[in-house]
């Protein structure tokens, strides 16, 4: 029960590694609050307070964090799993689609840090920034993506440093090729997906996909106190893939 009398928040929570990482929490004594841009959320339990919105808007961002501090009072743990990929080429890709991915994946993340920072307890607390491999290193057809990631990096980096003093956490998990439901999809829907997948693995060292409970538990080091010495600190969760 290593996040007992823990309250904390999930988003991007209707699928993937967001809904492992609930799941993994829950089972550790936390007390929820989840969000995502679903309607309703089939994997939320009793005890979970559940709050649909799109954090690309600060007014829904705001509203949420009153309606956490109304439900809950303090947060001490913020788990910023949401985001959105859209690969393309630089050349090819759209200015809002630009923008998008950009506010998505990295200003949507910046405005739940800014509003839910002042509602963390007075001995601390600890975000965790679900980033990617993407922030760390290039790839074609995903620029803007490895932007937006790149830039959560830095905004974790910083804000480890401003928040210090008050004893606020802020680290990142880089996952790498995570065999959440989208990424499965996708490869179904290559004309060989057996073959596709074993080219895909073969790029990484450990020679396969991650599962989202790996992502999970590393989630779960950085939020709990067993991580308490580490702040402005990337771990990747990518079988070896950033090693090289």
């Amino acid at each position: 029960m290593r996040l007992e009398k823990v309250t904390a928040l999930v988003t991007g929570a209707s699928s993937g590694i967001g809904e492992a990482v609930s799941a993994r929490f829950r089972r550790e004594g936390a007390r929820l609050l989840l969000t995502g841009r679903r309607e309703r959320l089939d994997s939320a339990q009793p005890d979970d307070l559940y709050v649909p919105g799109d954090l690309n808007d600060e007014a829904v961002v705001e509203a949420l964090a009153r309606q956490a501090a109304e439900s809950v009072g303090t947060v001490d743990v913020v788990v910023l799993n949401h985001g959105l990929q859209a690969s393309s080429s630089l050349t090819d890709m759209a200015y809002d689609d630009a923008r998008n991915v950009l506010h998505s994946n990295l200003l949507s993340a910046f405005l739940v840090m800014k509003h839910f920072a002042p509602l963390m307890p007075a001995a601390g607390g600890s975000f965790v920034c679900v980033g990617s491999r993407l922030g760390m290193v290039g790839m074609p057809g995903e620029v803007l993506y490895s932007a937006a990631k790149g830039g959560l990096i830095m905004l974790a980096k910083g804000a480890a440093i401003e928040w210090a003093p008050r004893n606020i956490r802020v680290n990142v998990v880089a996952p790498g090729l995570t065999a959440t439901p989208i990424i499965e999809s996708s490869f179904e829907r290559r004309p060989d997906p057996e073959a596709y997948r074993r080219q895909r693995e073969s790029q990484i060292p450990l020679q396969r996909l991650a599962s989202p409970e790996e992502v999970a538990d590393a989630v779960l080091f950085l939020a709990s106190s067993e991580s308490s010495y580490i702040t402005g600190a990337v771990l990747p969760v990518d079988g070896g893939y950033t090693a090289f």
